[in-house]
């Protein structure tokens, strides 16, 4: 009925009713202003390593590491990883990788291939994991890792993180903040001191 009368409207006042409807609709769902450059771009690890070889100024590498059965991997999706100020601080200062360690995807990383032999195709939770999940020294999922402008392996988080819990990390790593930070009462200061900024929308 609502649809009836959403186009009698149109065609018995025109387009400024038509207009005052899409005000409406985005006064009631705000989301349907997100638009394409509010997504993050991500890539494959090979895609990422490729970037960082061609462009003049080569950016870090930010990885999701992820499977397809990880109940926190599909939040970190919608909750996390559709933050505008997190997408907007990645896209700029990141090649942002997807990697799925239970996959298939081959990975050339430092004269190394790496693959996941044991993939059983069909199996939805895989027994072992992708050879460069191990060589990340994965234990859970979501985990997320961190490579310098060189490709060089800096770190890696675990478990799910709010943008808010994940700016830190990001902003870090981008300031190259982390050189300085060789002690456990070092880290505890740079918690104390640092100035978050991002909302958990």
């Amino acid at each position: 009925m609502e649809r009836f009368l959403f186009v009698s409207c149109i065609n018995e006042l025109g387009l400024n009713c038509y207009m005052k409807n899409w005000i409406l609709l985005l006064l009631l769902f705000p989301s349907l202003l997100v638009t394409a450059q509010e997504e993050i771009n991500w890539m494959t690890m090979n895609e990422a390593l490729a970037a960082q070889q061609s462009d003049k100024n080569p950016k870090r590498i930010f990885m999701d590491v992820y499977t397809i059965w990880c109940g926190p991997c599909i939040q970190l999706d919608k909750r996390t990883f559709t933050n505008p100020d997190l997408v907007e601080f990645v896209n700029k200062n990141y090649y942002p990788v997807k990697f799925d360690a239970e996959g298939t995807e081959t990975i050339h990383y430092l004269n190394n291939e790496y693959t996941f032999p044991n993939h059983k195709p069909g199996l939805r939770q895989q027994r072992g994991q992708h050879e460069f999940a191990r060589a990340l020294k994965v234990q859970g999922y979501p985990s997320m890792a961190f490579f310098d402008d060189k490709g060089n392996f800096i770190q890696t988080i675990t478990g799910y993180h709010t943008p808010k819990q994940l700016e830190i990390y990001l902003k870090m790593i981008a300031n190259d903040d982390y050189k300085d930070i060789t002690t456990g009462e070092k880290w505890e200061n740079y918690q104390k001191e640092f100035k978050y900024e991002w909302r958990n929308f």
